[in-house]
């Protein structure tokens, strides 16, 4: 038996989070295996961000355990949970504006190494950086951007570029919040593609508004409700779930 493989990459035991009376995230507990595809839906105040800053360590847990790979990072800081393969990016768009496409990845490759503490030293990147570089940029289709200021991208391509960011780390996780969020139909379709294309291995958790375009892309669906974890299931079976229906996806037509 293979050991490894039979730890989830990413396992939450009953985790909380609590402002006060408020319990943003409530006892919630789930595994996410390498190169899963996940999505978690749920309608706004449901705890999904708050479940994310949990996993990545911009909101401490207030119970329960988050291990990645077997390792408990609970009380980890979220550079160390970078450190140990964990990527995300935001719902709003988080860019220097007046820098290059590549000039932004250069500084994200910089982000978990030596040289983050003077990244403008010897401007060139590395040749290990650009290797990161350049795939990041061919997987998120901005080859022909790579020279150009953020300011002047379309929004769709910024978010493209945010997802690029997170690329340079080389995740085994990464957790997307939002994708889609603000983008045009035309640029949801380009967004789609471009996380359908992203490497079999890496395992992605992904919260998005837009229903049948999370249904698309993901293996399996956790549905939360006030905090909780209310169901879990395969897509079509989401898709076919009174209760589900009734909190998240409006009353069955014959309800």
């Amino acid at each position: 038996m293979n050991t490894a493989a039979s730890v989830p990459l990413l396992h939450l035991t009953d985790v909380g989070v609590h402002f006060g009376a408020l319990h943003a995230v409530d006892g919630v507990s789930l595994e996410i295996r390498a190169g899963e595809r996940v999505a978690i839906l749920g309608p706004n105040g449901a705890g999904k961000t708050t479940l994310f800053n949990a996993i990545t360590g911009m909101t401490p847990a207030t119970t329960g355990r988050v291990f990645l790979s077997g390792t408990d990072i609970t009380r980890a800081t979220p550079n160390r949970r970078a450190g140990l393969g964990l990527a995300r990016t935001f719902q709003i768009t988080n860019l220097f504006f007046g820098l290059t496409v590549e000039e932004n990845l250069l500084l994200a490759a910089r982000g978990l190494s030596r040289r983050k503490f003077s990244p403008w030293r010897n401007g060139a990147a590395a040749i290990d950086e650009r290797g990161l570089i350049d795939t990041a940029l061919s997987k998120c289709r901005l080859d022909a951007r790579r020279g150009l200021a953020v300011r002047n991208l379309s929004y769709g391509e910024q978010r493209q570029l945010e997802l690029a960011m997170s690329l340079t780390s080389s995740p085994r996780l990464l957790l997307l919040d939002e994708p889609a969020a603000g983008l045009s139909p035309a640029e949801r379709i380009v967004m789609a593609e471009v996380i359908r294309g992203l490497p079999s291995d890496l395992a992605l958790v992904l919260i998005e508004h837009d229903i049948e375009l999370a249904l698309s892309l993901v293996d399996r669906v956790i549905c939360v409700h006030q905090g909780r974890v209310l169901v879990e299931g395969k897509p079509d079976e989401i898709r076919g779930n009174a209760q589900v229906q009734a909190v998240y996806l409006g009353r069955p037509r014959d309800a």
